[in-house]
């Protein structure tokens, strides 16, 4: 046994010294750079500028980790204060761009601190994070359907960029010939409700097709319950398509409520179905919406930033989106998810919809 022990740790050990030897390099090479900046400064001072020092400051701010990344600064602190002892006279032009120096340290302080929390360096843990994001909006890509069938979807964030409060998630049952996709608004929007849209987003995933259509929003409910989080509640609608019948199922939590367009009489009729929002009660109930897509009939699911505007209340907002949506499917039902985010909704929310099309 003993003898077990001293070779797993020499392997260990022979694997991990590489590693170690080019990190304690790392940190050498950029430790070096200060002080030859602060020799620089010494020796030639016409020739080192002063600034020289933020060049291994904002180095070490990329490569560093969190543990290494504080000392690092208060090295370039210290180096940044010899470099002011060795001036012969200290002009209002060296002092400003010492003060300057000083806040980057400190705003490098800080930034590695937060960091501290992901536990990698900064352009890994961005990296890391980006990767996470674009796993995780791939399950909400569209899956390709029998045909007869046509779904497509469209996403807007506030902020312009593509971490939002509003997601889908979907999935195709081949063997159940089932289509089950979820539309999640997250409290708040743009930036700030993007990790939380990132989390459940995945969990949700998760959840769908691994638990039956009548279980998918009280097993999301039970998950949101379970998350610290100070606002930590999402509305969603869930919808569950047997594409083999054109039978469907709609439930709701706090969500606007789906529409249905009827190919025969050309009209929009709301589908009745409601329930608790996601992480407020426990056991909470949603009733359910049923009926059968025809040839020709349409579904169309969205989130509130969609009817909601400025000195509009929701039930002008709905009407205005029915009518966009009537215009735009009798051109045809391609595109028409990315038409109707175009041009309707609030530009200051999130905004989200899913066309469910029987050909």
């Amino acid at each position: 046994m003993p003898d077990e022990a001293l070779q797993k740790d020499a392997e260990m050990s022979r694997y991990s010294t590489p590693g170690r030897f080019r990190e304690h390099r790392t940190v050498a090479l950029l430790g070096l750079l200060p002080a030859l900046v602060v020799v620089g400064v010494a020796v030639a001072p016409d020739l080192t500028p002063f600034s020289s020092l933020m060049i291994p400051l904002l180095l070490g701010s990329i490569v560093l980790n969190p543990r290494q990344l504080p000392w690092f600064v208060v090295w370039v602190l210290g180096m940044l204060t010899l470099a002011l002892t060795l001036q012969e006279t200290i002009s209002i032009r060296t002092a400003g761009a010492a003060a300057v120096q000083f806040v980057m340290c400190v705003i490098v302080l800080a930034t590695a601190f937060r960091r501290s929390r992901l536990g990698v360096a900064g352009f890994t843990g961005e990296s890391m994070f980006v990767d996470l994001r674009d796993r995780l909006l791939r399950q909400g890509r569209m899956p390709s359907l029998p045909e007869g069938w046509h779904v497509e979807s469209e996403l807007r964030s506030a902020s312009g960029t593509r971490f939002a409060g509003d997601f889908v998630v979907a999935t195709y049952l081949e063997d159940d010939e089932r289509l089950e996709l979820v539309v999640v608004d997250v409290s708040g929007k743009g930036d700030q409700a993007g990790t939380r849209a990132l989390q459940l987003s995945g969990a949700f995933g998760g959840l769908l097709g691994s638990v039956g259509p009548e279980m998918f929003l009280a097993s999301a409910n039970d998950y949101l319950l379970r998350q610290d989080w100070v606002e930590g509640f999402a509305t969603a609608v869930h919808l569950s398509l047997l594409l083999d019948t054109g039978e469907y199922e709609v439930r709701s939590a706090g969500h606007p409520p789906a529409v249905l367009r009827a190919a025969g009489s050309g009209r929009w009729s709301v589908l009745d179905s409601t329930g608790a929002v996601l992480g407020l009660l426990p056991a909470a109930e949603f009733t359910t919406a049923r009926g059968r897509l025809e040839r020709g009939d349409s579904l169309l699911l969205y989130t509130d930033g969609m009817v909601e505007e400025p000195r509009r209340d929701l039930e002008m907002g709905l009407d205005r989106l029915l009518g966009e949506a009537e215009n735009l499917l009798r051109g045809g039902v391609d595109g028409s998810a990315a038409r109707l985010v175009e041009q309707l909704g609030s530009r200051d929310d999130d905004r989200a919809v899913v066309v469910v099309h029987r050909r």
